[in-house]
């Protein structure tokens, strides 16, 4: 089994919005460099999330792990998620497994490294 990473924002008109998300994507491919991984977006940017999931595919993929990069279970995460994911589901068939994942907000890490960062502006 080839198990990829597939990550998922919004998308902004502004290039430079998704720095972090280009910061987060290249450590991750040094950390893991034997992992497929694709960085989608909901809207104005590039790869959609059916362009990335093809990358998966290509690369052998058989189950793919899709972790939302929002800081919150809000309207794209409980509507328009299961909608894409369905249709990759569609598209791929019993060829690879779509495991959806917590939005990252909502884990207890992310969580601990935002209130450090708060608490750093006041020192």
């Amino acid at each position: 089994m080839t198990e990829g990473l597939l990550l998922f924002a919004h998308g902004a008109r502004d290039p430079a919005w998704a720095r972090p998300f280009e910061i987060v994507t290249q450590r991750l491919r040094a950390a893991r460099p034997d992992t497929p991984l694709a960085m989608a977006f909901l809207e104005f940017m590039s790869p959609d999330m059916d362009e990335a999931a093809a990358q998966l595919a290509a690369a052998g993929c058989t189950r793919v792990h899709v972790l939302p990069l929002f800081l919150g279970t809000g309207g794209h995460v409980r509507r328009d998620v299961p909608v894409l994911l369905d249709r990759l589901r569609e598209q791929h068939g019993d060829a690879i497994e779509w495991l959806l994942h917590a939005p990252l907000g909502e884990q207890e890490a992310v969580l601990q490294a935002i209130s450090l960062a708060c608490l750093a502006v006041l020192e």
